[in-house]
């Protein structure tokens, strides 16, 4: 005598730890775009056509919306400017500073970054976004 179920066997997915999987790696990924992202300091750059990409070592000087002066993401006073390049660019053969300016600044401001690196002999590349 041949005995039959009464209810079908259905196949299941257990799929409750995929949430805690899925969490985990949207906190990893959050976390290291945050970390990964090397200016911290945040500004509106202006817009140009064409961009340039430099393959020497570099220095970025920024200037935020506040005339607050940074080398390499540590704040210079706008008085030791030109002392701070120069001790940045000792030793490098061929200087190259990468200028990052905030766009609501004035013009005169950028001319005045300019003419420091002009002084101290050293190549000054604007940064721009796209």
């Amino acid at each position: 005598m041949k005995l039959r179920r009464k209810t079908k066997f259905a196949a299941e997915v257990a799929t409750s730890s995929l949430n805690d999987i899925m969490f985990f790696l949207l906190l990893f990924f959050l976390i290291i775009s945050t970390v990964a992202n090397p200016n911290v300091i945040k500004l509106l750059l202006p817009k140009a056509a064409s961009t340039q990409q430099l393959s020497k070592k570099q220095v970025t000087l920024s200037v935020d919306a506040d005339k607050k002066y940074y080398i390499d993401k540590k704040p210079v006073d706008p008085v030791n400017l030109e002392n701070e390049l120069k001790i940045m660019m000792a030793g490098i053969a061929e200087p190259t500073v990468v200028v990052r300016f905030d766009k609501t600044l004035t013009v005169q401001d950028l001319v005045d970054v300019l003419q420091t690196g002009a002084k101290l002999n050293i190549k000054m590349v604007m940064a721009t976004s796209k």
